[in-house]
């Protein structure tokens, strides 16, 4: 007995359970081990997260696909888990350590710190799975990773030591972006780039050999910077090679400001003769680019910072090289200011001292840590590299060759941007949370790269006794005894870059190195499912590792999906107050109904517009649905045994068999082409118009009627037909679907396992050609042909015709302001008998449904009649008495005006240069939606105001 009200909360809870219970998620279930294989793995979401709107959209579509394959008979493994989100788990602990006043991670130590990380991972850690689950997702939770279990680990550690005995990771002095806040090396992709207002100081360095005056500028050489703390740091100065004003300087020499340094003039075309005086000074230990130049020219790199942006200037002997003893007294003057600090003082000395030729205000991007928010430092110091320039080669192949696709396919241009143009990947981390750096040292500094300590070691002893620093009885004590080797071989103390264990994640998962049972069943995954952010950050990682590790695309298709914003269009941030919570959505509407909503919303490449009454507007499809069964069952629609829709006799049942069918099709195609909105629609509109506003209320006739076979059909056609919808339905809506499944009649086993209305194709059978000839070609055995899914376009023409009619009457009604209580005569023009037959036997409903007085049939269409053209036949409406024509056309000449007169107010907006120039992009498209509504309302308008000319 279906309740009387559909309450999602009462329900979501309950059949969880159920799934959970029947272990209907599990891949490798014992009906499906000889079926083809469908596997998706989760973008693993932090360890430290809860769910947002990103995350819903990312998951819902995901279940969609799995669902769907699920039920087309596929062995389905969704593989979940979560990533230990090394930064962000990091800073959460010792947040939590300073707000209990408990003893920093320093002062605790590593050991210590990390047992307080996995008991917070233990107790707060696995909040986004449960969240997950409410959202419904199907994912084999059962086989939940976490990126740093032990297994993973060991793939981790088995990836980085062939990569290094490969020559693909090195340790290497460069640049890195760094965090003084966080102590550590960050990737391109944690650095934001944030307008700041600040200065840019034009700084006169004087030109050795000659005596330096204000006056002359012949005596000195301009050039600017927007960080004056760093020229301490300079070790040349650039000028363009093609500049004539300082052709005949280049290789003479500069004396630093303030340092005494003599620096030289180079020619790089770095420098650009357009910009400023055309001369750039060279810092390669603070700059990126000035870091190329310096390696271009052999110039030294002299760090004038330390970890935390503090001046490091005593003991720093790379600084202090040379320097004259003025210059020593101001670097300790210096030494151990903030950087901010600095700068106001080193930029006084340089006015006090007439190289500070002039200030000017200067807007310009300036990098911050999008976890610290402070402003990063390009930083010299040694890390771990992977060659991601030869790892990148066949994973750019793999997209160019078709190996693996993206949808929508312009996101591949992104990809191969970044691909083409990439740099050494930094993978080495400053912190104590993720997996420590299989590398050890010895005392002279040499490194031995080991998949596991006892390994290390090994490897390091056999060498010092070879070496002859230690003896042999050394080396075995050593070996023994831990506390022996102690300050002798130590290990890397920094961490992996997160990526790095996520890149492995689409075979990790799946138990290799150590059983590659499920990677050989598993592996190629089918699709990826993610965000464009991430494409670097993770897809193109995935595709570098799998192809070097696997020898095969972890997937050959990647489905990229656009953002969620709000209503408008913005961005959901914090700072905006526009966050809409997925979960107080589900709280509110059902689980179902916001699934239904992103998925309805998901178009390829077009961001979702979401706002709650969306949410809720899906909210009511599923309570009508809810109330359609109910209605069904309060009818006596029950499946009837051996029932076959193909062989109804009544034209109404055989018209919701072909658009059933018709459905079944579409649905089917749409999501397997990812057009997953499309998908949503064809069921929206064949739930609420098809079955339930026109099938159960042209069908009401006959279940109001009287006991007969007509009767009998039509009852269990509906029953049918509902049970096709919750098929159809279920990967968009699988609670509310399996609660009716449920209700609804006795059933074998869950909706979440049934079959797919149509059946997928089976794969082609390959057999060898010739038994125990290994050179011969296989033949490939196709499928066998399939059925083709049931028509009637008979019976489609028929009630096709009826419900179109019906329709476009309504329509008039609307357009032309008629109250429904107004009946009025529809006069067929020139009716075939076939047409006169539909419109007898359909009489009482067109009467009823399109509150038609007289149905007549007529050659010519009577005076003052509006004609409508249905499916090539014409109704005519005689509207002469019926509507006062003339305030009808009052009323919509005032309509057209007022639409007129909100298009000319978008117009003189979106033809503000000044108005676009400033105006956010949302507000753009909240303007250019407005006006195509009332472009939209102006077509209707006139389109009623010809009707009136017709009739006049």
């Amino acid at each position: 007995m279906i309740e009387k009200n559909y309450q999602p909360a009462e329900i979501e809870n309950r059949i969880s359970r159920q799934w959970e219970d029947a272990g209907a998620f599990k891949a490798g279930r014992p009906e499906r081990r000889d079926a083809e294989p469908f596997t998706i793995v989760i973008p693993p979401p932090n360890v430290t997260g809860s769910l947002h709107m990103g995350h819903a959209l990312n998951n819902t579509l995901q279940d969609i696909l799995c669902r769907f394959e699920r039920m087309r008979g596929r062995d389905v493994l969704w593989q979940p888990g979560t990533d230990h989100a090394g930064i962000a788990t990091q800073m959460v602990v010792e947040r939590q350590l300073m707000e209990r006043q408990e003893p920093g991670r320093r002062d605790m130590g590593r050991a210590k710190f990390l047992e307080r990380v996995w008991k917070w991972k233990a107790e707060s850690g696995g909040v986004i799975v449960n969240q997950l689950k409410r959202l419904g997702a199907s994912c084999d939770w059962s086989r939940e990773r976490f990126t740093m279990d032990e297994g993973l680990s060991r793939a981790v550690a088995k990836v980085f030591v062939e990569l290094y005995s490969q020559g693909l990771i090195y340790k290497d002095k460069r640049l890195v972006n760094w965090d003084p806040k966080l102590l550590t090396a960050i990737s391109d992709l944690e650095v934001q780039q944030i307008e700041v207002k600040s200065s840019l100081w034009h700084l006169r360095y004087p030109i050795a050999g000659r005596k330096f005056e204000v006056e002359n500028p012949s005596s000195y050489i301009v050039v600017a910077t927007t960080r004056p703390e760093t020229m301490l740091g300079d070790t040349a100065v650039a000028v363009n090679p093609e500049d004539e004003r300082y052709t005949h300087l280049v290789g003479m020499n500069v004396v630093l400001p303030l340092v005494g340094r003599l620096i030289p003039i180079v020619a790089d075309e770095y420098s650009d003769p357009e910009k400023g005086s055309g001369a750039v000074k060279i810092t390669p230990a603070h700059d990126f680019n000035d870091f190329e130049v310096g390696r271009r020219h052999n110039l030294p790199s002299i760090s004038v910072l330390d970890q935390e942006a503090r001046l490091s200037l005593t003991g720093n002997e790379d600084y202090l090289r040379g320097l004259p003893e003025a210059a020593l007294i101001f670097a300790e003057e210096l030494h151990g200011l903030d950087r901010l600090k600095a700068r106001k003082l080193i930029v006084a000395k340089l006015e006090e001292t007439g190289f500070l030729e002039k200030i000017e205000p200067n807007t310009h991007m300036v990098p911050h840590g999008d976890r610290s928010g402070v402003v990063i430092e390009p930083y010299l110091t040694d890390q771990w590299y992977v060659d991601a320039k030869t790892l990148a080669e066949p994973a750019i192949a793999a997209v160019r060759n078709g190996e693996t696709a993206f949808v929508p396919k312009n996101w591949e241009k992104t990809y191969f941007e970044w691909m083409e143009n990439i740099q050494p990947w930094c993978i080495s981390r400053q912190l104590w949370w993720g997996h420590q750096i299989p590398a050890w040292y010895g005392p002279d500094g040499k490194v031995f790269v080991a998949e596991t300590e006892d390994e290390a070691v090994g490897k390091a002893l056999g060498y010092y006794v070879e070496q002859e620093v230690i003896t042999a009885e050394q080396g075995h004590d050593m070996a023994l005894d831990p506390a022996k080797r102690d300050g002798f071989i130590t290990r890397d103390e920094d961490v992996l870059d997160t990526w790095f264990s996520s890149a492995l994640w689409p075979f990790s998962t799946l138990g290799w190195p150590d059983d590659t049972t499920d990677v050989e069943r598993y592996y190629p995954t089918n699709v990826l499912v993610t965000g464009f952010d991430i494409i670097f950050f993770w897809v193109a990682r995935m595709m570098m590792m799998g192809i070097h590790f696997m020898k095969d695309v972890p997937f050959p298709t990647v489905y990229i999906h656009a953002l969620v914003r709000d209503e408008k269009g913005a961005k959901m941030s914090k700072s905006k107050g526009n966050v809409i919570d997925p979960l107080h959505l589900i709280d509110d509407y059902g689980a179902d109904a916001l699934r239904f909503t992103l998925a309805a919303m998901a178009a390829q490449g077009r961001d979702i517009k979401l706002s709650t009454q969306r949410v809720e507007g899906y909210r009511n499809f599923a309570t009508k649905l809810w109330n359609a069964s109910r209605f069904a069952e309060m009818n006596g629609c029950a499946l009837a045994d051996g029932f076959d829709p193909t062989q109804t006799k009544e034209t109404l049942n055989r018209w919701i068999a072909h658009e059933t069918a018709k459905a079944t099709r579409d649905v089917t195609d749409a999501i397997q082409a990812y057009r997953f909105n499309d998908a949503a629609g064809i069921m929206y509109r064949f739930v609420w118009n098809v079955f339930c506003d026109w099938y159960l209320e042209l069908a009401k006739p006959v279940l109001m009627g009287p006991d007969n076979p007509a009767k009998a059909e039509t009852q269990a056609s509906i029953a049918w037909a509902r049970d096709e919808i919750l098929k159809l339905l279920h990967p968009f809506m699988p609670f509310l679907t399996e609660e009716l499944w449920a209700v609804t009649a006795k059933r074998d086993g869950l909706l979440a396992l049934a079959e797919w209305p149509l059946k997928a194709p089976p794969p082609p059978v390959i057999d060898v050609a010739i038994p125990g000839d290994p050179l011969a070609m296989p033949m490939i055995i196709p499928p066998e042909t399939q059925a083709e899914p049931f028509s009637d376009p008979a019976a489609e023409s028929e009630i096709g015709w009826l419900t179109e009619l019906v329709s476009a009457i309504r329509s008039l009604r609307a357009e032309m302001n008629i109250p429904p209580a107004t009946l009025f005569p529809l006069v067929l023009v020139g009716a075939s008998p076939d047409i006169k037959a539909r419109a007898e036997r359909w009489s009482d409903v067109m009467k009823r449904l399109a509150r038609l007085g007289d149905i007549s049939f007529a050659d010519r269409a009577p005076d003052g009649s509006v004609q409508l053209l249905v499916r090539g036949e014409v109704a005519a409406i005689p509207l002469k008495g019926v509507i006062d024509l003339a305030a009808e056309k009052v009323r919509l000449d005032k309509e057209l005006a007022k639409a007129d007169a909100d298009i000319k107010r978008v117009d003189a907006k979106l033809g503000n240069e000044k108005f676009v120039a400033n105006a956010p992009e949302e507000v753009i498209d909240e303007q250019r939606e407005k006006r195509e509504e009332a472009e939209t309302r102006k077509a209707k308008i006139l389109e009623a105001l010809e009707r009136l000319k017709d009739v006049a």
